[in-house]
């Protein structure tokens, strides 16, 4: 009984005012045998700082033995459906011989740590189940290092997600696509303050898309802040053709262009001009038209729209060729021509297999859908192959005349060594003697003269 009445003496310490009933409770269970069999269980809890936790003592075959719950410095929680510890935050949910639950209300940090559960049998039987306290992050915000930026700048962005329990995982996200965060974490007593750092290259097409800081944590779900990117970007430049609607720019009809801009801030300053040579007299610019009641062929060549802003300039190119009244079909080569932004997006042009407009200017301008019908005119179909069977019949006449012209040449040189082989002075024995005679019978007289000391003729060819 003494030993008994020594186990009992944390809830006496804990309620000094309650330890009579108390020792007559701990001696009637001194009381009861020894249960056979007996298994008392427990799981650990975890839970939000703020909300409730539920600590359960449960028996496997009980006997009616005493079941008492204990916090971390051993007081006495429950004795029983026996409340001695002075804590309104501990409420009975559910006893029985079989279980004892108490809820904990508005839980916090200090209420983290180990609950043992006791059952009074011979020998007494005690488990303990452990509360771990979440905390999820005060404040989560984002800094951006420059409000305002410049397209191709780098900004760097700061997530804060300041005092959780435990340490939390923040990530980074611009628009639908994630970004990858360099993350450090402080600790500061039992609570943890992470930042993220994450360096973005803005482009244009940032301007007004919001960069999310996403935090995972087990104590909170979806949540995030965002911040909306301010980018300014030079002007983006596009001629369109609003007469002709369709077909050829002919000599005597007008053409109407129109240039449009848009930027960051919106351009101020737009103005035509005529690459490499002056502006004809009789072309009428009225703020972003460019009108030419009359063309003729003088008309021909580059006309350029010009705009910028505070960032820079750009342009857009739309090149003049002024038809006979009478062409049907218009080269390939004729319209507008412009720049895409990047490399990135001339091989984005490439791998698309969608066509990409090329200006001879070094700006670099996006690729617009232009309005110009007269681009997507065919040529005629049968005057391509018409010139391919033209192509055809001059690559053969080439060939024969080159052969004939070779058959030639090898006939004058074989000739020619034939002839040089054969070329000389033929002399005879009658010949001699003609020089030096005065007429021709002294010339033979001679001849036969000289025959006497001759053998035999003789020929010589050089």
């Amino acid at each position: 009984m003494a030993g008994r009445a020594q186990h009992s003496g944390p809830a006496a310490r804990g309620a000094p005012g309650l330890l009579p009933p108390l020792l007559l409770l701990l001696c009637a269970a001194a009381l009861i045998p020894a249960g056979v069999g007996q298994n008392l269980v427990t799981e650990d809890v975890t839970v939000v700082e703020g909300d409730v936790a539920t600590i359960s003592c449960r028996v496997k075959n009980s006997d009616d033995s005493v079941i008492q719950l204990l916090n971390p410095n051993r007081q006495t929680i429950y004795f029983r459906d026996f409340r001695p510890l002075k804590d309104s935050r501990f409420q009975l949910v559910n006893f029985s011989n079989s279980e004892l639950r108490v809820s904990l209300t508005n839980v916090s940090i200090s209420d983290e740590g180990r609950y043992f559960c006791q059952l009074y049998t011979d020998p007494p039987q005690e488990i303990y189940t452990t509360i771990t306290v979440l905390v999820p992050p005060r404040n989560l915000v984002i800094d951006i290092q420059k409000e305002i930026a410049v397209e191709g700048e780098e900004i760097e962005l700061n997530c804060t997600a300041m005092a959780s329990r435990p340490a939390t995982t923040i990530r980074w996200f611009k628009g639908n696509k994630e970004l990858t965060g360099k993350s450090e974490v402080e600790q500061w007593s039992d609570m943890y303050t992470v930042t993220s750092q994450l360096l973005l290259k803005v482009a244009r097409e940032d301007d007004g898309v919001p960069v999310i800081c996403l935090v995972d944590h087990p104590a909170v779900k979806d949540l995030q802040t965002q911040r909306y990117l301010e980018v300014m970007y030079k002007p983006q430049v596009r001629v369109s053709q609003n007469y002709p609607v369709q077909g050829l720019t002919r000599e005597g009809e007008p053409l109407e262009l129109t240039c449009a801009a848009f930027g960051k801030p919106q351009p101020t300053d737009m103005r035509w001009l005529r690459v490499d040579d002056e502006m004809p007299q009789h072309v009428v610019v009225s703020g972003s038209n460019l009108l030419i009641s009359n063309l003729n062929k003088t008309d021909n060549g580059t006309y350029r729209c010009e705009a910028s802003n505070a960032v820079g300039k750009s342009h857009a190119d739309y090149m003049l060729f002024v038809y006979d009244t009478t062409a049907t079909t218009e080269p390939a080569a004729h319209g507008f021509t412009q720049l895409p932004n990047s490399a990135e997006e001339l091989d984005a042009g490439d791998r698309s297999g969608a066509p990409v407009l090329l200006n001879a200017s070094a700006e670099a301008l996006p690729t617009v859908q232009l309005s110009n019908a007269s681009l997507a005119i065919p040529p005629d179909s049968r005057a391509g192959e018409e010139g391919a069977i033209r192509s055809v019949d001059h690559a053969v006449v080439g060939g024969v005349v080159a052969v004939v012209v070779f058959a030639m040449l090898c006939l004058l040189i074989i000739l020619g060594r034939y002839f040089a082989r054969h070329k000389g002075t033929y002399f005879t024995h009658e010949a001699k003697g003609a020089d030096d005679a005065a007429d021709a019978d002294t010339a033979i007289i001679n001849a036969e003269g000289g025959q006497n000391n001759s053998e035999e003729k003789k020929e010589y060819f050089i």
